[in-house]
């Protein structure tokens, strides 16, 4: 079987060193040769500590994806659209099986492909797309196939766990422990897609899709990046119990599906709160299976082209035609926001009141307007400020409030935090971060 790869990174060059290394077994699980035969990326001469004097080279990977040299097609050239785009569709409508790890391409053009691959009879596989090395797509695909699915959620982006790990272990602001994740090569010099949760939520309209038959839908996303998050939240949520996680959530309600990525509070006993430095994890709740939660390296070189190569084996043995996303582009549904601000839950918030007069009652009435209830409200100095240390803090000057609600929605929850800014209350906008409930 004739392997034409677009992009030699290090997912690339991964693949190329594990096909090397594994030929043998390979051939043995296949019946068949793997043969890298035609090749393309940026630059010719570029050494990548692999050999691929035998592959043909082509410039344009449009021309590699439909070139008569290969039989696979393999996408590793990345980006939602131009190159990566136009070549795998290319390569679809040239009747080539395609293998990639793009998740931005299928996000945005998931169900344009899908449609492509099933008319030409070819398969679209991408488990490489969805957590690294971890085989949840194939899980979701194949394992579950007897289940209907109620909920997935996990953690999807390494290196926001890998910041809010380093914030939770060294008390760390999250400035400094993102240069230090860039420094290592966690976090790109602009980590704006990471932190954001952008590559959070690629991923998660993926697995929604599969797991609901929906349309890909990822503009229809609820998102949070980790920006926000302060020593302050990392130190109560300890206190409290809790661990910070940057989670990404689907669940099937009553009005439609309900997709988030935001920061989120995990008690310390649940198996996710467990899950730290780049690790990824993804648990999906069945009728029939029950909980299942895995776990495993969600990046690298190795874990990717690991993932990438099982596709190719299974191109290899079974020709893999079905539909990409289980249920056939056509009969997709269009996919149905569930209706905004009904997410339940309790919630922590973290205020900077004004220490005056009647500043909590009036922030208590806003909260009751709306019928929030309260669990519980700790007042939080700064350690300078404590009993016994001789500061006192100026009066009039702000104080950290913590407050976790009872279950209420999040509808609710806004409305009465937007009352409270307008009443001037207090010296920053407010810290909201959902407490949820997981195994």
């Amino acid at each position: 079987m004739r392997l034409g790869i677009a992009g030699l990174g290090t997912v690339g060059a991964g693949l190329v060193r594990l096909l090397e290394k594994h030929r043998e077994r390979l051939q043995t699980a296949t019946g068949k040769t793997l043969n890298v035969t035609a090749v393309s990326a940026r630059d010719r001469n570029k050494d990548r500590g692999i050999d691929i004097s035998a592959a043909k080279w082509f410039d344009d990977p449009v021309a590699l994806a439909s070139s008569d040299d290969i039989d696979v097609f393999v996408e590793l050239v990345g980006g939602e659209d131009g190159p990566a785009h136009d070549a795998v569709a290319a390569a679809l409508a040239a009747g080539k099986h395609v293998v990639t790890a793009n998740k931005a391409l299928l996000a945005k053009h998931g169900v344009e492909l899908a449609s492509i691959a099933e008319d030409k009879g070819v398969s679209l596989a991408y488990e490489a797309a969805v957590a690294g090395g971890i085989p949840v797509i194939k899980t979701l695909r194949e394992a579950l196939a007897g289940n209907e699915v109620s909920r997935v959620y996990g953690i999807l982006n390494g290196t926001c766990n890998y910041i809010l790990t380093k914030m939770q272990e060294e008390g760390l602001p999250f400035e400094d422990v993102l240069e230090e994740a860039q420094d290592l090569g966690y976090a790109e010099a602009d980590p704006t897609f990471d932190i954001g949760g952008h590559d959070a939520a690629h991923k998660l309209s993926l697995l929604t899709s599969i797991a609901f038959d929906t349309q890909v839908a990822f503009d229809q996303i609820h998102l949070e990046g980790i920006e926000s998050i302060s020593p302050a939240d990392i130190e109560a949520a300890d206190e409290l119990g809790y661990r910070i996680k940057l989670l990404g959530v689907a669940v099937r309600t009553e009005t439609g599906i309900d997709q988030r990525v935001h920061p989120a509070m995990v008690a310390k006993h649940s198996a996710i709160a467990e899950v730290s430095g780049v690790t990824n994890c993804v648990a999906i709740d069945g009728d029939f299976v029950g909980n299942l939660l895995l776990v495993g390296p969600g990046a690298g070189a190795e874990a990717t082209a690991s993932a990438v190569m099982s596709d190719i084996r299974d191109v290899a043995c079974y020709g893999l035609t079905g539909a990409p996303f289980v249920t056939p582009a056509w009969s997709l549904a269009p996919y149905q926001r569930a209706t905004l601000g009904q997410h339940t839950g309790a919630y922590y918030i973290r205020l900077s009141v004004y220490d005056r007069p009647g500043a909590m009652a009036a922030i208590a009435t806003r909260m009751a307007e709306q019928e929030v209830s309260l669990e519980s409200i700790v007042q939080r100095r700064p350690k300078h400020q404590l009993p016994g240390t001789g500061v006192r803090p100026e009066l009039g000057s702000p104080t950290s409030v913590v407050l976790i609600t009872h279950e209420t929605t999040e509808a609710a929850i806004r409305a009465a935090l937007e009352a409270i800014e307008k009443d001037g209350k207090i010296a920053h906008p407010p810290q909201m971060i959902r407490i949820e409930q997981l195994r």
